[in-house]
């Protein structure tokens, strides 16, 4: 049965860990007053805060970038940037973000004379905050005077001027802000400021400053360019007068008028005389072969004769055939005449007269190739000498001309680099003085009509929105910080318990306890009510089986369990005989609230012996209900309440009255109650509300389990019903037994 109970005890502990929306919508409406009021707090306090804030004018230019220039001339190598890549417009917005530029800014308008740009005027419109703050400070300076102090410097008027000038440019920037438009070539320029024409003013005039930065920067490298050439210009003109004076003392010195004439007329003699040299050469070659035979000594004469050079020579050949002609006669004239014939005599001395005329033919004619062969020998000599005069006189000539060639190359690469330079001059000059912008403004910035910031409506609900989250987080958190018990929802959902009772927090003072009296009171019927309540709860509860014994406890001392005890046992005494008895044998209450002596015997006195019964009740006149006070305090009270004496003395009042209320020692103090709760029917669980952990009230619930004792429910005490009527919390269960209707009926009679 233990078993069952514990199990069934700690599933319901496990569902109050389970979450539960329709909690967190009860805390929220709980706490939706607070929460309201807070946001509605915060947000007046924003609200002063914008109001107070300085607002800030936004004013924006177009600036349109070219991405080609138009240039008269194309001098690219002078600028050497390609204007097509993209890296060429991220670098003119670095342009526009630049110190430079917003230096030339500040000082084309004269921002450092600005009242905005003074730097030894932070606040230009001091709000009550701000001057507020500024004299907070102020007080903690001159109240700590142990704290650093800053230094103060006298700054000369130069150093006064530099730093107006740094701060404007600083702030300038700062409040500058450069936007590309995505897939154009247009950039946005755009300033904050607390003057609305100022801020127009700054962005049209970041978009000037920028063309003419450009410009500038473009005329300078022009200058720098023009002076670069001219500068090489000069040198060029140098080294090319050098050149052409060398060459002109070439030709000078070497007394040439027109020298690739000269070397052609040498190259065409050279050739010339080579071609004869060759010639003659072939015929001394020729005239050497017969010069050798025919002065060979071993030669006769019918060799020479029979020499091709001879043979073939005309004027042997005509005599050789004459002399063939004389010889065929003289032998046909053989044939018929004899040798002293005279035509014989006569063929015959024809005969030797052309054979000694060949023969006078091949002396001359080897006569005359001998002087042949000389005369050739001597033209070869001739032409050679001729040919190697000739061979120098063009080796002098054509190393004339190189070094006529070298000098005259110098001349034209110094011509030429001085021509293209001089160009360049030109095409520089020309670019002087025409400037081209890369970009144009499209759109003039004007002043705005309206406060870009701050937002002040936007900021506003922001901060009642915001709050609202805030407040709702803060009530969630607080109430899953708050481990107490405070409506019937927590009894049943954390406790795992049925609520008997709810016992209204009563104003008195907190040194002493409530009124003995005070549930006779009827001006304070509802406490009266309460309790009735809870006599009828319990009645009800326990209408199968007898409940004479009822233990009162609490897990910790101070939530007031001897209190209901009291009150219970006086609504009990209207309806039936009844007993109030004090187990708390530690701290003993009951005594002292009743007004009765320290030495008033009670239950310690009974189980020890030492008294009788008749000694130890008393009856209260006032309700006519009875009391046994704790008694002498024992120095082994849990002992006595284990004791068979205490269990017989239980035993016998039960004859005797019609109920008997307990008032023990709470639970997480001592074990007293859990030993006394084994001699009584019913066990009330006194909870104070909102104050206890539902931990420590688990635990001290779980011990009765634990020996299978039942626990009839929790009475809530201490409970607040006005907080409860706002947040209704206890609605549910307090309504039901008609108090509010029963108080405002009161209140009107």
């Amino acid at each position: 049965m233990a078993s069952m109970q514990k199990e069934t005890f700690d599933t319901k502990l496990l569902d109050t860990e389970k979450l539960d929306f329709s909690q967190y919508i009860q805390t929220i409406r709980q706490y939706m007053w607070r929460v309201i009021s807070l946001a509605i707090l915060i947000s007046i306090l924003v609200t002063l805060i914008v109001l107070s804030v300085t607002p800030m004018y936004k004013s924006s230019a177009s600036l349109l970038i070219e991405a080609e220039q138009a240039n008269v001339l194309s001098i690219e190598e002078i600028y050497g940037m390609d204007s097509s890549r993209k890296e060429y417009f991220q670098t003119q917005y670095e342009i526009l973000r630049s110190r430079q530029v917003a230096e030339k800014v500040v000082n084309k308008l004269r921002l450092y004379d600005h009242p905005l740009f003074d730097p030894n005027a932070k606040i230009h419109s001091p709000s009550a905050f701000r001057i507020a703050l500024e004299s907070t400070k102020s007080f903690f300076r001159e109240a700590l005077p142990f704290l650093p102090q800053k230094e103060v410097v006298e700054k000369t008027e130069a150093e006064m001027a530099e730093l107006k000038f740094a701060f404007a440019t600083k702030k300038v920037m700062a409040s500058l802000s450069i936007t590309p438009v995505r897939n154009t070539q247009v950039v946005v320029i755009s300033y904050e400021s607390e003057d609305r024409e100022l801020a127009a003013l700054i962005a049209n005039t970041f978009g000037d400053v920028y063309i003419e930065n450009y410009l500038e920067a473009k005329l300078n490298m022009t200058t720098k360019a023009t002076t670069w050439l001219n500068e090489s210009l000069q040198g060029l003109r140098t080294k090319l007068d050098i050149a052409e004076t060398n060459l002109s003392n070439f030709y000078e010195q070497e007394q040439l008028v027109d020298l690739d004439g000269v070397v052609g007329l040498t190259g065409d003699k050279l050739q010339l005389q080579s071609e004869q040299l060759l010639a003659a050469q072939n015929v001394l070659a020729q005239s050497e072969a017969i010069f050798t035979r025919v002065n060979n000594n071993s030669t006769s004469q019918e060799e020479l004769a029979d020499l091709p050079e001879v043979l073939n020579h005309p004027s042997i050949q005509s005599v050789k055939k004459s002399e063939v002609e004389a010889q065929s006669r003289v032998s046909e004239l053989s044939k018929t005449y004899g040798p002293k014939h005279p035509r014989m005599i006569t063929a015959t001395a024809e005969l030797e007269s052309l054979q000694l005329s060949l023969s006078n033919q091949i002396r001359s004619l080897v006569s005359g190739i001998n002087s042949e062969y000389r005369s050739a020998k001597s033209k070869v000599e001739t032409l050679s000498k001729e040919v190697e005069s000739t061979k120098q006189e063009f080796r002098k000539l054509s190393n004339l001309e190189n070094r006529r060639k070298a000098l005259q190359r110098e001349v034209d690469i110094n011509q030429q680099l001085y021509n293209s330079f001089f160009t360049r001059l030109k095409e520089t000059s020309e670019i002087g003085g025409f400037e081209s912008a890369n970009a144009r403004i499209l759109d003039m910035a004007v002043p705005a009509k309206l406060p870009f910031k701050p937002k002040k409506a936007m900021i506003i609900a922001a901060a009642f929105a915001i709050s609202l989250v805030v407040g709702v987080m803060l009530a969630l958190s607080l109430e899953a910080l708050n481990s107490g018990i405070r409506s019937v929802d927590d009894v049943e959902r954390r406790l795992g318990q049925r609520l008997l009772g709810i016992i209204p927090w009563q104003p008195h003072s907190k040194m002493k306890n409530l009124p003995l009296r005070h549930f006779f009171d009827t001006k304070h019927h509802m406490f009266g009510e309460s309790v009735r309540t809870l006599r009828t709860s319990l009645q009800l509860l326990n209408i199968d089986k007898p409940n004479k014994t009822i233990l009162v406890t609490s897990s910790v001392p101070k939530e007031g369990k001897s209190t209901v005890s009291i009150n219970l046992a006086f609504a009990l005494g209207q309806l039936n005989k009844v007993l109030l008895i004090d187990t708390d044998l530690r701290r003993p209450t009951l005594g002292k609230q009743f007004g009765f002596p320290g030495f008033q015997p009670g239950v310690a006195n009974l189980i020890a012996g030492t008294h009788e019964l008749e000694e130890c009740i008393v009856t209260d006149e006032y309700s006519g209900i009875d009391l046994i006070c704790a008694g002498t305090t024992p120095p082994n009270p849990q002992e006595l309440l284990a004791s068979q004496a205490f269990k017989d003395l239980i035993a016998g009042l039960k004859d005797s009255y019609d109920h008997i209320i307990v008032d023990s020692a709470p639970t997480q103090a001592v074990s007293d109650a859990i030993v006394v709760s084994k001699e009584c029917e019913s066990v009330v669980y006194v909870v104070r509300a909102d104050s206890t952990s539902h931990k420590v009230i688990n635990n001290g619930l779980s011990r009765f389990l634990e020996i299978g004792h039942r626990v009839d429910g929790v009475v809530l005490n201490q409970v607040d019903i006005k907080k409860a009527q706002k947040t209704g919390e206890y609605s549910g269960f307090y309504d039901q037994y008609g108090y509010q209707s029963y108080s405002a009926e009161a209140k009107s009679s």
